[in-house]
């Protein structure tokens, strides 16, 4: 009976250490590192490689809104629409994705051409910074209509997940970074293409507000409900964070140094450095190669990188970049395997 009392203790105390080690991996929310750099950069400027330089600044502009012609999922929602046409290329190496046996032709080599058509811009450029090696893509857009988001299988659901490259090629993404894993979640404004999914929200998460024009703004659910939001023509909300940069400077959430907010992780994130003009940033972490970043160097390099709002998306297993076919960065969970976490939502460019 003292035997089987024993085996059992030992079980629970490992389904309970089991249990903890996915919810810490499931979001990776840090902060740390040294006082905030004074520097305001513009796009690139001083690095080895990057796109031409260009000087952060804010627009008062007349603002417009996201045209064109195409389908909507049900649910309260704008009455502006996306356009929806274009083609894609692409080619690679060896890539296994997570909970897949087929080896598909997606890993990147690290030499990206640039892409340019007369509404989409797009550089990608590698960086290596404390200790860390990052991605990322400078884009230009004509109009916020090719800013957009999408759900696993087109679905809204907590349980409703793919691979950011799964996700991005069914949609014909130019580029793609994983989004907010709402589906993680039980709370969080959650707002797509104009559409509220869920709109109970949570006091103590920034608000990444995208509006139908291209801005970014950050709020919070104690601010605004999410009628409101789409009511001023937010076009996306997403509800992770912390935010990174508001008007060029870190904000208190990215200078947090408490608990696990010193952590170096695989990060996501995305910011704006002028009127139609954006930052999409993955590192890689947990790795030899790539220690990861805390929360206070990813919004330290987002400053460099001249943005003047930038906000953290989900990171960890699930930090994904996707262009032209292949996968960018070298996702991973543990550090001992190459895999991407699947995901509940995307960022992307495309048509």
């Amino acid at each position: 009976m003292k035997h089987k009392f024993k085996w059992t203790i030992l079980y629970c105390l490992a389904l309970v250490l089991f249990t903890v080690y996915v919810m810490l991996d499931t979001f990776v929310i840090s902060s740390g590192g040294s006082d905030a750099s004074k520097m305001n950069t513009s796009m690139f400027e001083g690095m080895e490689t990057g796109s031409s330089a260009a000087t952060p600044s804010s627009s008062d502009s007349s603002r417009k809104k996201p045209s064109g012609s195409g389908s909507k999922p049900s649910g309260s929602h704008s009455d502006k629409k996306p356009g929806e046409s274009g083609d894609r290329r692409g080619s690679g190496g060896p890539f296994k994705n997570e909970d897949s046996s087929k080896t598909e032709s997606i890993l990147g080599d690290g030499n990206y051409s640039d892409y340019s058509d007369d509404n989409i811009k797009i550089k990608i450029s590698e960086y290596t910074e404390n200790g860390t090696k990052i991605h990322v893509a400078d884009v230009t857009l004509s109009s916020a209509v090719y800013l957009k988001t999408a759900l696993a299988n087109d679905s809204y659901g907590k349980n409703i997940t793919a691979a950011t490259s799964e996700i991005a090629k069914d949609k014909n993404a130019i580029l793609a970074i994983n989004g907010d894993y709402y589906g993680a979640r039980e709370s969080g404004y959650v707002i797509r293409n104009g559409v509220i999914y869920r709109d109970t929200g949570s006091n103590d998460t920034d608000v990444l507000c995208i509006y139908a024009d291209g801005h970014f703004e950050i709020t919070d659910s104690s601010k605004k409900t999410a009628s409101e939001l789409l009511s001023e023509n937010v076009w996306q909300a997403f509800s992770f964070g912390p935010a990174l940069l508001e008007d060029g400077e870190l904000t208190s959430g990215s200078e947090d140094t408490k608990g696990r907010l010193t952590s170096s992780n695989p990060r996501t994130a995305i910011g704006i450095i002028d009127d139609l003009h954006y930052v999409f940033l993955v590192s890689d972490g947990r790795t030899d190669e790539s220690e990861g970043l805390t929360i206070k160097e990813l919004a330290e390099f987002m400053k460099k990188l001249g943005a003047r709002t930038a906000y953290n998306l989900d990171g960890g297993g699930s930090s994904t970049m996707y262009y032209q076919g292949e996968i960018v960065n070298t996702p991973t969970t543990s550090g001992r395997d190459v895999s991407e976490r699947k995901v509940s939502d995307i960022v992307y460019i495309g048509y």
